[in-house]
């Protein structure tokens, strides 16, 4: 049988691909991929594909969250300290049924949206966050495919005022059904740890007045569910 030389057959879960003596059959399954070697192995394939996995590492951020009792407060001195009076952004998300970590669809209520996919623990104090964004033009009709597939766990309506703080995104909420809130996302340098990422967030927790007392675990969707 013969393959163009960088031509690609795919039929649900299964790819080939032809290079002089290398093939390579990659099985992907719901657990890690299978990767199967035929003929003789070529170095510099096998680079260009740890290079590939690498470059797949999800990305990370330090985040907070917590209740905010004065919202005209903490925007003013979000504002001094962003230099800006914010950005307005409505919000709508749609959880989906996931068995490890989180899968939501935002729709920004413009015709634009995204899906996200996110890990993070349930602590009341900075806490690492891993995820993975795909953007999206059409939420409405991937909103209908995905309920189908996985069903919806539930929706959070919000208004939200960002600013910008260095390396963090100070989100300022107005979520239906649950007040005001504040969430601290410390967006991860490579060269960063986790602790460098917290120390951050601290430090701007005290700039901002947010104490520890007003911190909260858990996302939007956990605490409507347990219904705060």
């Amino acid at each position: 049988m013969w393959f163009p030389r960088h031509s690609a057959l795919l039929c649900g879960q299964f790819g080939v691909f032809s290079r002089r003596v290398v093939a390579v059959v990659i099985r992907r399954r719901c657990s890690a991929p299978e990767v199967v070697f035929r003929g003789k192995i070529n170095t510099r394939d096998t680079q260009q594909q740890q290079r590939h996995t690498e470059s797949r590492v999800m990305p990370s951020n330090v985040e907070i969250k917590a209740k905010v009792s004065d919202p005209t407060l903490f925007a003013e001195k979000a504002a001094k300290l962003s230099q800006s009076e914010g950005t307005i952004i409505g919000q709508h998300d749609t959880f989906f049924n996931c068995r490890q970590g989180r899968l939501k669809l935002r729709d920004f209520m413009n015709e634009a949206g995204q899906l996200i996919f996110y890990e993070r623990p349930d602590t009341d104090g900075p806490k690492l966050s891993r995820y993975s964004i795909s953007p999206t033009s059409d939420p409405s009709s991937l909103r209908a495919v995905l309920s189908d597939a996985l069903g919806v766990k539930g929706e959070v309506r919000k208004e939200r005022r960002l600013f910008l703080i260095g390396q963090t995104r100070v989100h300022l909420d107005t979520v239906e059904g649950l007040g005001n809130y504040m969430e601290l996302e410390v967006v991860m340098r490579p060269e960063q740890t986790v602790e460098d990422g917290q120390k951050v967030a601290e430090d701007l927790m005290e700039k901002l007045g947010v104490s520890k007392e007003s911190l909260v675990m858990g996302a939007y969707m956990d605490l409507i569910l347990k219904g705060h």
